[in-house]
């Protein structure tokens, strides 16, 4: 199984805004004060055009595909909370915790996939736990080690212990759980999703291990780590609030290795991080202010890794 692809798939904004729906449990999320929205849905525009002509230039394939007008979906820059793709032409979508989220879940997008030449065989749909309101944002709840079939979760309100289960029996994953947290005005409040404090990539994984308060279950998530021989780089919760957990290991021109990342969590990074990351792979980074304050996410949130088989 490959741990990386160089095809992502993102959904460009057209009502990028701060979810007022997403606000009471994502404590990332900011206002910008004296901002009309119209101006920061084009800053997100912007900002995400510079990020799809920066993988780019690296030889990543970006499919691009247009939020629609049809509803109001501030946070549609983020389909991977929705969608996932996997080696088998197996595609799963996710139940997600905010109502007016649920709108991002478009048909019209596989078509797109298809369109460019990728095969679709099944899908496994979870959202009917909605109506119990349970939750799991695909992989921001999940971080996978697709290679070692491993995934880790940081249980929350939108990350389901048992639907976490289920869904690693239906894709043959080994579960890894855990509770990783946050202070915020000096209490410990559940990080809303696992991929904002850990990411995994073919040969080392950077993780906020002060965020798991728990010792054994720190101690559990540092041995599936070291067992599957990666390099651990530890980050600070600091440096997560600067999104430095939010990156992902893609393959670009020529298959060489890049680890993406926003420039707020590029700078955040010490020399030791960055000279520990660069033996594994090169950096990217692009700058991803307005949709990090307004949206509560960052450089990963924006990527569905696609790993479909073509046709």
């Amino acid at each position: 199984m490959q741990q990386t692809t160089n095809t992502i798939l993102m959904v460009r904004p057209i009502h990028f805004r701060m979810n007022e729906q997403t606000v009471v449990n994502n404590y990332y999320q900011r206002v910008i004060d004296n901002v009309l929205p119209a101006s920061i849905n084009k800053k997100a525009q912007e900002e995400f055009d510079a990020y799809v002509e920066k993988l780019r230039s690296f030889g990543v394939q970006v499919v691009v595909v247009s939020d629609t007008e049809d509803f109001d979906t501030p946070d549609s820059i983020f389909p991977n909370n929705w969608i996932s793709f996997h080696q088998d032409g197996t595609v799963a979508i996710y139940p997600m915790f905010a109502e007016n989220r649920r709108h991002e879940r478009r048909e019209a997008i596989l078509d797109t996939l298809e369109e460019s030449g990728f095969l679709i065989k099944n899908i496994v749909d979870y959202t009917a736990a909605e109506d119990e309101d349970i939750f799991l944002e695909g992989t921001g709840s999940v971080v996978l080690d697709r290679a070692n079939k491993r995934a880790y979760c940081a249980l929350s309100p939108r990350a389901d212990e048992d639907l976490f289960i289920e869904f690693c029996e239906d894709f043959e994953y080994t579960p890894i759980i855990f509770n990783a947290n946050q202070t915020v005005n000096d209490v410990r409040r559940p990080i809303y999703h696992t991929n904002v404090m850990m990411c995994v990539a073919e040969t080392f994984a950077v993780i906020c291990l002060d965020a798991i308060d728990d010792k054994k279950e720190r101690k559990n998530v540092i041995k599936h780590l070291k067992d599957t021989n990666k390099d651990v780089i530890a980050i600070s919760e600091a440096q997560v609030n600067s999104f430095v957990g939010n990156m992902l290991q893609v393959r670009g021109a020529n298959e060489q290795l890049f680890l993406t990342m926003s420039q707020s969590a590029h700078d955040s990074l010490m020399l030791n991080q960055i000279n520990q990351i660069k033996k594994h792979c090169s950096i990217i980074f692009s700058p991803l202010d307005t949709i990090e304050a307004c949206g509560g996410g960052s450089a990963r949130c924006m990527m569905a890794e696609v790993f479909l088989p073509k046709v």
